[in-house]
């Protein structure tokens, strides 16, 4: 008769590996060893841990499909960030035998997560991005189901890795403001994103570090909600700013492209500066001072880290400070 009462954690324990690889041994999915997966049905078969024992412990309801979430409201401008970071997982998943299924969500609209949570069509769920007021994350801290959010949250229940935005965007304000540009505009999308908030600090606390205030009166949050782009760049232009800070890629474009429209010259009317970079910002002319992140590491990092919580393994929140500041022509 099996031993019922063996437990993945003491086949691992037993054998100085993870409990992820004794999974894997045992399904057949996911990189492993011979050597490791010899070991492991050894010891199964030596204490007689029959396929019914597995499934009583547990591993046969493993589906190896992990639930990614995607905005539902981003734009075609902001795709590039969530495609890299797709690809970082896409990467990951395939090499520990995991699947992929995209949910969208739509506003407050979760039913596609519910529907995919409740009928257990996966092992855990990954966060594309983190709100202020997050309803995704309530739900699925009551659900129970693991999860990882990407992006930076109050809530420290919520397991999350993140890039350093706020360094970064301290590091960059912290240049610009060294070069003399101390009258310093900044612009910015929803504050109900997580981010947007983030961003703002680090611009602020680069103030505070040469004992200098934000002109609250030069920083436009909100904007295509409370405000409409080309107004805040004349008015920038007009009041003579140094230099104009755009929250990410989208909105730098959209300056510059109005900027054109205008007759304002970048540099020498209107430097321009974004606290992220992409593919959208290659071909600007002239080229933006903007700061870079390896998007890709972070969907992989996000990834295994779901993957060792969903194993059981004691995890904690990841910060990556893999950016770097890139300083172009358009605040010279």
């Amino acid at each position: 008769m099996g031993d019922e009462k063996l437990t993945i954690s003491d086949i691992a324990e037993a054998l100085g590996v993870s409990k992820t690889t004794v999974s894997r041994a045992i399904s057949g999915k996911g990189r492993i060893g011979s050597d490791t997966k010899r070991r492991v049905k050894k010891y199964i078969e030596e204490h007689n841990y029959t396929p019914n024992a597995l499934s009583k412990s547990g591993i046969s309801k493993k589906t190896y499909n992990i639930a990614v979430v995607w905005p539902g409201d981003i734009e075609a401008v902001d795709l590039p960030f969530f495609q890299k970071c797709l690809i970082g997982m896409s990467e990951t998943a395939a090499g520990y035998g995991y699947d992929i299924l995209v949910s969208m969500i739509l506003g407050n609209d979760i039913s596609s997560l519910r529907r995919i949570v409740e009928n257990k069509k996966v092992d855990g769920v990954v966060l594309t991005r983190t709100l202020v007021d997050d309803l995704p994350a309530a739900y699925l801290k009551a659900s129970g189901v693991p999860f990882v959010a990407i992006g930076s949250s109050d809530d420290d229940s919520i397991l999350q890795i993140d890039n350093d935005n706020f360094e970064a965007c301290k590091e960059l304000t912290s240049i610009l403001l060294a070069k003399g540009m101390n009258k310093i505009g900044l612009i910015g999308g929803s504050t109900n994103h997580v981010i947007t908030r983030t961003r703002y600090n680090g611009f602020k606390a680069a103030h505070e570090k040469i004992g200098e205030s934000v002109d609250e009166n030069l920083v436009f949050l909100n904007v295509d909600k409370e405000y409409k782009l080309g107004g805040i760049v004349e008015e920038m232009a007009d009041r003579k700013v140094d230099c104009v800070i755009c929250m990410d890629d989208s909105i730098a474009g959209e300056v510059l492209a109005h900027c054109r429209l205008k007759g304002i010259h970048i540099p020498e009317d209107l430097r321009i500066a974004s606290f992220y970079n992409s593919s959208i910002l290659e071909s600007a002319v002239p080229a933006v001072t903007s700061l870079n992140f390896n998007v890709r590491k972070l969907g992989s990092t996000a990834f295994k880290l779901l993957l060792d919580k969903i194993s059981g393994e004691e995890v904690h929140n990841v910060m990556l400070r893999n950016y770097e500041v890139i300083l172009k022509e358009s605040t010279k």
